[in-house]
């Protein structure tokens, strides 16, 4: 299993690229202190496991609840590491009542499904559309999605130094 978490770091109009220990992120608040730790402004975490999906977590130092946002809710049933970050703050929705709505239900997830906050990125270049392409984009990872969001706020390179 293959899992990455990287962050960057926006302080003084320079950005700053870190690892992050996925193995220490038990909850959205241990990773959430981990982003703290890495500065007072703006920090953005990227989260991927085995290519299956992408999470991005948003802190400002003007807010205390991270804004979050999910490549594909069907992870939140599949992944522990997604389910343990990002189930209190994305939560699946419940089925609703009768027939035919549990199987528009099952429709739904049989396909990929971004959730959360699509407009977390807007400032940084990359707007809820353009999140939403990338994502859906054949062929793109999420290791490209993180560098292309990367690229548009101005960090492209320096979360090259960080990912080798």
């Amino acid at each position: 299993m293959s899992t990455k978490a990287i962050a960057i770091a926006r302080e003084d109009d320079r950005w700053r690229a870190f690892d992050l220990d996925p193995t220490e992120l038990e909850d959205l608040d241990a990773l959430t202190d981990a982003m703290r730790d890495l500065g007072d402004g703006l920090v953005v975490a990227f989260v991927e496991e085995d290519d299956e999906y992408l999470a991005i977590i948003r802190i400002d130092e003007d807010t205390s609840d991270p804004r979050v946002f999910l490549s594909d809710r069907r992870v939140l049933g599949t992944s522990g590491l997604a389910k343990a970050l990002l189930a209190d703050a994305l939560p699946l929705p419940a089925p609703r009542g009768g027939d035919d709505d549990e199987d528009e239900d099952e429709a739904v997830m049989l396909h990929a499904q971004p959730i959360g906050d699509l407009d977390l990125l807007d400032d940084l270049g990359t707007t809820a559309e353009a999140l939403v392409a990338l994502i859906a984009e054949e062929g793109m990872l999420p290791g490209d999605v993180v560098a292309a969001i990367s690229e548009r706020a101005g960090a492209g390179e320096i979360l090259d130094e960080v990912r080798g």
